[in-house]
């Protein structure tokens, strides 16, 4: 079932048409990932999404049914943009933030110690922010985001300023809040992130969307059929019209090569005859990875 889908949503900006009858489906309970370059509207769409501007036409649903200004309360929206008030303390302005998003102040308090002890930042409470690194505030604006435990979060580049340690923490944040049921929506650059945590993907280029479904089989479709082999302490000079060699290097008692499979060939076929022919350590599929996909895609 998608929780959230829009159904040819478009928006124009004076003489710039920033998103052309965009659709894209969310499925409960999973990461989606929202792509593309800079500039294809990304920022654009998750406006619309959580109602800061509206489209010119087209709907966006949650839950089944047509989006209604009363959803906001149930959407946690981090943005690219980050912004918390510098003299404020750490506790006052999450506090603020949580009632803002229609917690009592008891509910706020409560669920932020139990934020800040998993972030284990109960010392930074009652800091100013203008006193922190950009990767502790923020952490403060993911809990800012997640506090009110919204059924959709949208997290616009969540990993930047952090550290690989913070980034791996804020990473299985998101996986457990997926686990609980939550919808996520990811927009980032980083391929690697969304090959990690991404269910589903939509990359949006020059305001439409150009490729939408799941990450593996997105990977799958875009195969090259090229295939690594080891071989043990083996000279490498069969020819065959099954395959064109690409690359073959040596190392101490083994040989990698790099082959390229005809496509009407059977992955089988060609298995079978390396198998028949070498002493064979290990091989496997060259699989496109996101960035690959994502570079071959806008690049066309």
């Amino acid at each position: 079932m998608d929780y959230l889908e829009t159904t040819d949503v478009t928006k124009q900006f004076a003489n710039h048409l920033a998103l052309n009858k965009v659709s894209i489906q969310v499925p409960k309970g999973t990461v989606f990932g929202l792509l593309g370059p800079n500039g294809a509207g990304k920022t654009t769409l998750i406006r619309i999404i959580t109602r800061i501007t509206a489209p010119d036409s087209g709907e966006v649903f949650i839950d089944g049914r047509p989006s209604k200004s009363d959803d906001v309360f149930n959407i946690g929206y981090l943005p690219e943009e980050r912004g918390l008030y510098k003299k404020m303390k750490v506790g006052e302005q999450t506090m603020y933030l949580a009632q803002l998003r229609g917690l009592s102040k008891a509910d706020a308090h409560r669920e932020l110690m139990i934020w800040f002890k998993r972030f284990e930042i109960m010392s930074w409470y009652n800091r100013k922010v203008e006193e922190l690194s950009k990767g502790m505030q923020q952490k403060v604006q993911f809990i800012s985001t997640v506090i009110h435990n919204p059924d959709l979060l949208i997290f616009d580049e969540p990993f930047s300023g952090f550290d690989p340690v913070n980034t791996e923490i804020v990473k299985n944040e998101m996986l457990r809040l997926k686990d609980e049921g939550k919808t996520i929506i990811l927009s980032t650059h980083n391929m690697e992130s969304v090959e990690e945590l991404c269910d589903n993907i939509a990359l949006i280029h020059k305001s439409q969307v150009v490729l939408q479904g799941k990450v593996f089989d997105i990977r799958r479709e875009h195969r090259t059929n090229i295939f690594r082999f080891r071989l043990r302490n083996d000279d490498f000079s069969l020819e065959h019209p099954f395959f064109t060699l690409i690359s073959k290097e040596s190392y101490h008692e083994f040989i990698d090569i790099r082959i390229k499979k005809q496509p009407d060939i059977a992955t089988n076929e060609l298995a079978k005859l390396i198998f028949d022919n070498f002493d064979v350590v290990a091989y496997d599929e060259e699989i496109p990875t996101m960035n690959d996909v994502f570079i071959k895609t806008v690049s066309n």
